[in-house]
């Protein structure tokens, strides 16, 4: 019989890949590249491919839309104009207005820095995921995004394995316990873990191909 821990390291073997990395953004604790995470839990957020709101992501980034300050000082159709490009046009127009009211308050409530969110949390994550959710677009969903991949650079938060990541391992067959999961994935880091879980939520093909793999 397969093991857990064969499945996971299956999983992750082959899906080991955080969203932040497919988006080409190398997290770090400084406000562009979490400002840029922050813009991509957004766009996921929505129910649009997640392969177009990851190329959304890099669009945006390549049009010069890379932190607040920039966000909030382009005008309306040039945010709609780099979210049609990235193929994101379903949602385009109101995703354009998020996006420029979800810049102004960051600016004037924490000076564009996601940083001064996660100092007024104090370490609750609850409140974080809360304090996330102010942001203009950013409902519960978007929020745990964030938290899933932002786990990696504010250790305080990890392990975060929200539904949908435990959704995934229901799906492979693994316990729903987030601390159980964390064990069986050995050294892998609870983001990268998180990232492959979720991917098998969303594609059964995943979690046919890591059962295959594991056997």
């Amino acid at each position: 019989m397969t093991g857990h821990k064969d499945v996971v390291r299956a999983l992750v073997g082959s899906h080991g890949r955080t969203f932040a990395e497919e988006a080409g953004i190398t997290l770090r604790d400084t406000p562009q590249p979490l400002y840029r995470l922050l813009v991509l839990a957004l766009l996921l957020s929505a129910r649009i491919r997640g392969s177009v709101a990851v190329a959304t992501a890099r669009e945006l980034y390549e049009a010069g839309l890379r932190d607040p300050r920039r966000m909030a000082g382009a005008d309306w159709q040039q945010r709609v104009d780099a979210l049609g490009r990235g193929g994101y046009r379903r949602y385009d127009e109101r995703t354009a207005t998020q996006l420029g009211d979800g810049a102004e308050l960051l600016t004037e409530r924490w000076g564009g820095d996601l940083r001064r969110v996660r100092k007024e949390a104090d370490g609750d994550t609850g409140r974080l995921r809360d304090l996330l959710q102010e942001v203009p677009g950013l409902g519960p969903a978007g929020a745990d995004i964030f938290l899933r991949e932002v786990q990696r650079v504010w250790p305080e938060v990890a392990p975060y394995l929200d539904r949908k990541a435990l959704d995934g391992a229901a799906r492979l067959g693994l316990p729903k316990d987030p601390d159980r999961l964390v064990r069986l994935a050995d050294d892998t880091e609870p983001a990268v873990l998180a990232a492959a879980l979720v991917r098998a939520a969303l594609d059964k093909d995943v979690v046919e191909e890591s059962r295959r793999r594991a056997a």
